[in-house]
């Protein structure tokens, strides 16, 4: 998080402004309260983007799909405003205090292979309700994964557009590539129209930085986005550090063919096994798994354990209090506040740039992102 700008806004819509979590492509991300007390990710849309006259049509359209997903593993949509007589539009968002993905693997280091395939059994949910309303995410990467005590939360679905496998009529369109390189499937780096299986093969990638702290088509500069997408294109994926329990279930997920790759129902049945950490079965019976993909194997043995390692379950728990006592945070609150803030995360924080201290900075992230 960072302190409000002296020019932000008091309010948008009926939600108070606290701080700011983030600033990406669509505009400003924020830490809001409502009249009630409850806490949501507002974000504001950028001025340039209402511009465009069929801007509010498509707003509108996708945030009323983005409502019709309702489940435990995403961060719904609460309330919206397309955007009238030159006011800029919103989307707010369940606030979600937790860690992200890119961040916990810089600081602590990869994964164990139960928390792999639990943060992947969480995520195979989330797909599962998001492309059982008719959208497809076009963005699953670490830094849109939040890791809370009780399990992985997927964020950001300011990208997310409705399935239209033709080229008339649908939000999805040919000839549009939105995602982030290290991560987005070959056909969304080649501009095809894309379906849920691009969502899956970008569950693959974060599976393969869970585990090895890399990307999964690594390049010599990570930074050179024409390498990255070549790569995703042209290269077989580097699975070396990926649990041999998992490796088989990334390597299908990671298929160049988007028909070669399991749909979420099919990828949530094969890690039900993983799933028991996220809803305390203690007996690892949480579902129909039997291993034969080579997800599942072993995930027994971790009996009542916690879904995460103690250290960074105990991380994960310091973010959230912190973020859930935020209070409203402008250049000169105080060490108190910004104490208090610093490190969090949020529902709709995609990579960008924060302000502390009414100076821009930009924020460092690994080359995962």
């Amino acid at each position: 998080m960072w302190p409000l700008d002296q020019a932000d806004p008091a309010r948008i819509g009926p939600y108070r402004l606290l701080a700011r979590l983030g600033e990406g492509g669509m505009g400003t991300v924020y830490l809001a309260e409502g009249g009630g007390g409850e806490r949501v990710a507002l974000k504001s849309i950028r001025y340039g983007f209402t511009e465009d006259p069929d801007f509010r049509v498509r707003f509108a359209r996708e945030i009323e799909a983005a409502s019709l997903v309702r489940a435990g593993s995403i961060a719904r949509v609460v309330a919206a405003e397309p955007g009238a007589d030159g006011q800029r539009p919103w989307v707010a968002t369940e606030f979600i205090p937790g860690l992200p993905l890119q961040r916990l693997v810089a600081t602590r280091g990869p994964l164990p292979a139960a928390s792999a395939g639990a943060l992947a059994a969480g995520l195979a949910r989330a797909l599962e309700a998001v492309h059982a309303a008719g959208l497809v995410h076009r963005d699953v990467k670490p830094s849109n994964i939040l890791l809370t005590v009780e399990g992985p939360r997927l964020i950001d679905f300011g990208v997310a557009k409705l399935v239209d496998a033709s080229t008339g009529g649908g939000l999805t369109r040919t000839g549009a590539s939105v995602g982030s390189p290290g991560y987005m499937s070959p056909e969304q780096v080649l501009g095809r129209t894309l379906t849920p299986a691009g969502d899956v093969f970008g569950l693959g990638g974060v599976l393969v930085f869970a585990t090895t702290g890399r990307l999964p088509f690594p390049v010599p500069d990570s930074t050179n986005q024409h390498a990255l997408m070549y790569a995703v294109v042209q290269d077989a994926p580097s699975l070396d550090g990926v649990p041999d329990e998992l490796r088989p279930l990334v390597a299908e997920c990671l298929a160049k063919d988007p028909a070669d790759r399991p749909d979420a129902p099919a990828l949530a049945a094969r890690l039900a096994p993983y799933a028991a950490l996220l809803d305390g079965d203690g007996d690892g019976s949480g579902g129909s798994g039997d291993g034969s993909s080579g997800a599942g194997a072993g995930a027994g043995a971790a009996d009542a354990e916690p879904w995460l390692p103690a250290r960074a379950l105990a991380e994960v728990a310091r973010i959230s209090g912190r973020a859930a006592a935020q209070g409203e945070w402008r250049p000169g609150a105080g060490a108190e506040a910004a104490g208090s803030a610093v490190g969090t995360g949020g529902s709709g924080v995609g990579p960008g740039r924060g302000r502390c201290g009414g100076r821009r900075r930009t924020r460092r992230t690994p080359p995962a992102s």
